[in-house]
């Protein structure tokens, strides 16, 4: 069984001044609420990947990788959208640096693990989550979905009731 991993203290790898390591750890990341609507991911801990090297001016350039699928409802048609989003996100910290160069996810020497995945993966996210790149959504009119109707659904269409007052016009 895999050891969730949610911290990691890098200076217990001992690096030396451009020396790097590649990591296989498993985090756990928390529900996300976009839109009012909650999305989780699907896998109780994900496989992450970390890469890692100590700068000359004892700090650390970071890259980290993973897959994770999310699942909640389609934006569209708000049938249950399970898409795999791929992650990959860099941070470089380098103490006693300007403020731009310090990683908000290291303290010290132990890494956010949790908060940079979560984080890293709300920045991954698509503008829309669909549960297929084609979805069709649902029916202005009768709120059918219309992935499931298909192409003969249709409504009659009635005159806007705001012009009905034009109607009345004769010309003679």
């Amino acid at each position: 069984m895999p050891v969730r991993t949610d911290s990691f203290d890098l200076g217990g790898l001992h690096l030396s001044s451009g020396e790097g390591r590649c990591l296989e750890l498993f985090v756990s990341i928390d529900d996300f609420l976009l839109g009012g609507e909650r999305y989780s991911v699907r896998a109780e801990l994900v496989p992450v990947q970390l890469d890692l090297s100590r700068t000359t001016s004892n700090g650390y350039a970071l890259r980290l990788r993973f897959t994770a699928g999310v699942s909640g409802p389609c934006m569209r048609c708000l049938e249950v959208a399970t898409p795999a989003i791929a992650v990959e996100s860099r941070e470089v910290s380098q103490p006693g640096e300007s403020e731009e160069l310090r990683s908000p996810y290291l303290e010290g020497e132990v890494l956010d693990l949790h908060g940079w995945s979560r984080d890293a993966l709300a920045l991954s996210l698509p503008a829309k989550l669909l549960c297929q790149a084609d979805c069709a959504g649902l029916c202005p009119v009768c709120g059918a979905n219309m992935n499931a109707a298909g192409e003969e659904h249709r409504h009659e269409s009635s005159p806007d009731p705001r012009w009905a007052k034009l109607s009345e016009i004769r010309f003679q």
